[in-house]
């Protein structure tokens, strides 16, 4: 038996790296998916993959800092097979994360929190009844060892995350009475192509693999080991995190 036999998950940022992963092994654990991303080809592609490899999932092409996008996207997955058991919000904007705290526009630190905290709190918002409904709905967040240790450089990112955390913390106070858990993932891995060096900081020396060392964290938080874990951050990040959530 596969460890999510008969759940339904939701993973946003489907499309490509982490998600993608994440995706395809909670399939092949048993789990019904709703690949969601903004990208349609990247959908088709990973349906596909998953079917060819005899599981079940349906794409769902929705941009999530569009907010009347949400609310149909995750309908559409509860629809098709009964419910939401699982959320797994990791979709974001890589392209504007960088700038120096001097230089820092409203206009840019909105599309981080846009595509970050904000579309979080809404995919939770609409996914709630369902998650309530299951008896034991998981909620994942992607947040970043960035905002903890204050990379230098990522000012918009390093904010956007560190509120995905404090909504993650507040979630997992408020929604405990439901038993619905929600937690962090803090990941560290190669999704754009790495440099041949490893990252700074790295213990293990080396960058993870989406497939191999960020997605079975992912599943671990998403199955009935995790039942008694409510808002905690996780972090898959080869030891760069250690002494730094101060």
């Amino acid at each position: 038996m596969g460890r999510l036999d008969g759940k339904v998950a939701v993973v946003t940022g489907a499309g490509r790296g982490i998600g993608r992963a994440i995706a395809r092994l909670f399939a092949s654990e048993g789990a019904r998916v709703a690949v969601v991303s903004r990208t349609p080809d990247n959908v088709r592609q990973v349906v596909a993959e998953i079917e060819a490899d005899g599981g079940v999932a349906l794409g769902v092409v929705c941009d999530v800092a569009d907010a009347a996008q949400i609310g149909p996207a995750m309908a559409r997955a509860a629809g098709a097979w009964g419910g939401i058991d699982i959320l797994v919000n990791n979709a974001f904007d890589p392209s504007v994360v960088t700038a120096p705290v001097l230089d820092l526009s409203v206009e840019q630190l909105q599309r981080n929190f846009d595509m970050g905290p904000i579309a979080y709190l809404r995919t939770m918002q609409a996914c709630y009844p369902y998650l309530k409904a299951s008896g034991a709905g998981r909620v994942i967040n992607f947040a970043s060892l960035a905002g903890v240790s204050g990379m230098t450089g990522y000012g918009p990112y390093n904010m956007a995350k560190e509120a995905v955390r404090a909504l993650t913390r507040t979630a997992a106070r408020e929604w405990g009475a439901d038993a619905i858990t929600v937690n962090n993932l803090l990941p560290m891995a190669d999704t754009w192509g790495a440099p041949e060096k490893p990252p700074p900081g790295s213990v293990l020396g080396r960058w993870g693999s989406p497939e191999h060392d960020i997605a079975p964290v992912a599943l671990f938080l998403a199955s009935k080991d995790a039942q008694f874990m409510t808002g905690y951050s996780l972090t898959p990040d080869g030891g760069m995190i250690i002494d730094s959530g101060r």
